[in-house]
């Protein structure tokens, strides 16, 4: 491949787009939304710089939104595909786009219903019907199967273990024997659910996440922390409310809480998963054993449950949801999304938010301009759907619990490249973050460079 284009996630963590050309091909890796503050979200209406029908495949690096989520808008606007990834991909992508969708026409539809927009009408990025029709698109094939996916270049999936389906994809081009890896969001090393990041021998061209490049994830074990925080709400007689991803962490949470639950280091709560998306997913977590962690393996072959507590209680409608409101605490309300961008969390931290016996705990990370980060940066006037809503509820985070790899952890894993690739570029991190990491690269040798958003870079070639 002659060229790379940043499309997104340059000086950014989300709307990952990455378009590489070369001997009259594109690949367009990622296709994702862009989250948080108004002037990224903005770029998701934006007409991409490439023609949709030009593009010869998409190659996802996992399901999560601001990595699929234009998929939809993609193919409306005339991309007739495949879309290439992994099995475990595929399927909470079938859950994902089409939840995405939904959201979008239901925010569209409230906005509309209560005024708040400033677009008459306000409308959807795409449809359901857009959602399904990218979902028709999807070929799959799964870890360590090289395929040859355009004439000349081969496609190799690695295990990343951030979320279930995850990879590290490999790029070999047969003509000019580069190998252009892509981390993708690259997982944790030693994980209770899936297994660690496999490690990846060479490559010519690097473009590595940076989401943690600033920080490490600290010695404090978050299961304690999570304890605590249950323990918290207990003396108070309040609710927890843990707005968690419904791919992945949600998983964690129930696999850590049943934990300590057994343990009888808290006590056995209701646990209210208000999320159908999360119900749908957990048996597919549960049905992928090449991806599990030896703990979850074990678990699994002595016949427990590991992602269910005593009390687990799987919410399905928006009655069901609503009546939670109306119940005390002490209990547990894990619901979606992390970042408190939409879905059914809102209701709930609208409803729980002005009480100081409840406890809000954040369990990843939050993007700049997300209702999460403004919690966490102490704003006491939320806006919810329409409404100022006082924050007298106490917010907390815990760090521990994300799916990222913090720097030392990305280290690791590029010391298991054999030698240093021709060229690495960092995508996917704050602006701080980017140039944490982008030292400490430097300082192991290696050409580093931090791309702007739309810039196109040439890919050297070996001598």
């Amino acid at each position: 491949m002659s060229s790379l284009r940043f499309l997104g996630a340059a000086g950014t963590v989300t709307g990952s787009k990455f378009l590489l050309e070369g001997d009259g091909h594109r690949l367009l890796v990622d296709c994702g939304l862009f989250q948080g503050l108004k002037e990224l979200r903005l770029r998701n209406w934006a007409p991409l710089p490439v023609d949709p029908k030009s593009i010869d495949a998409v190659v996802l690096t996992h399901a999560h939104i601001d990595h699929t989520g234009s998929l939809p808008r993609l193919v409306k606007d005339g991309f007739k595909g495949p879309v290439i990834s992994t099995p475990g991909t595929a399927e909470l992508a079938h859950l994902l786009l089409p939840d995405s969708a939904h959201l979008q026409e239901e925010e569209a539809r409230y906005a509309n219903q209560h005024g708040y927009s400033k677009h008459r009408p306000a409308l959807p990025l795409y449809t359901a019907d857009d959602a399904e029709a990218s979902l028709a698109l999807f070929l799959s094939f799964g870890f360590g199967q090289p395929k040859e996916i355009v004439p000349g270049v081969t496609l190799l999936f690695e295990r990343a273990g951030h979320i279930l389906g995850s990879s590290i994809c490999s790029f070999k081009v047969q003509k000019t024997n580069q190998s252009i890896v892509f981390t993708g969001d690259l997982g944790r090393y030693g994980g209770p659910l899936l297994h660690s990041p496999d490690s990846v021998n060479a490559a010519t061209t690097l473009i590595a996440e940076s989401t943690y490049g600033d920080r490490l994830h600290g010695p404090a074990r978050p299961v304690d922390e999570l304890a605590d925080a249950v323990t918290t709400a207990v003396r108070r007689g309040g609710m927890l409310v843990i707005p968690a991803f419904a791919v992945g962490r949600t998983q964690e949470i129930l696999y850590y809480l049943r934990g300590l639950e057994e343990q009888r280091t808290i006590p056995v709560l209701d646990v209210f998963v208000d999320s159908p998306m999360a119900r749908d997913v957990t048996p597919i977590y549960l049905a992928h054993p090449v991806e599990h962690s030896v703990e979850m393996t074990t678990l699994l072959r002595q016949g427990a449950s590991p992602l269910r507590t005593a009390k687990t209680r799987f919410v399905n409608t928006v009655s069901e949801s609503k009546r939670i409101n109306g119940l005390k605490g002490p209990a547990i309300i894990i619901s979606a999304s992390g970042m408190a961008t939409g879905g059914r969390i809102l209701h709930h931290l609208k409803h729980r938010l002005p009480d100081p016996k409840n406890l809000v705990l954040f369990v990843g990370y939050q993007s700049v301009g997300t209702r999460g980060r403004r919690l966490l940066d102490g704003e006491k006037q939320i806006p919810i759907q329409g409404s100022i809503i006082s924050v007298n509820a106490e917010i907390r985070a815990i760090s521990g619990f994300s799916a990222h790899a913090d720097w030392k952890e990305m280290l690791r894993w590029m010391d298991g490249l054999r030698e240093a690739p021709r060229q690495v570029f960092l995508v996917h991190g704050e602006p701080s973050a980017l140039e944490a990491l982008r030292g400490r690269v430097t300082a192991k040798g290696w050409p580093v460079k931090v791309p702007q958003y739309l810039e196109t870079v040439n890919l050297e070639e070996p001598s």
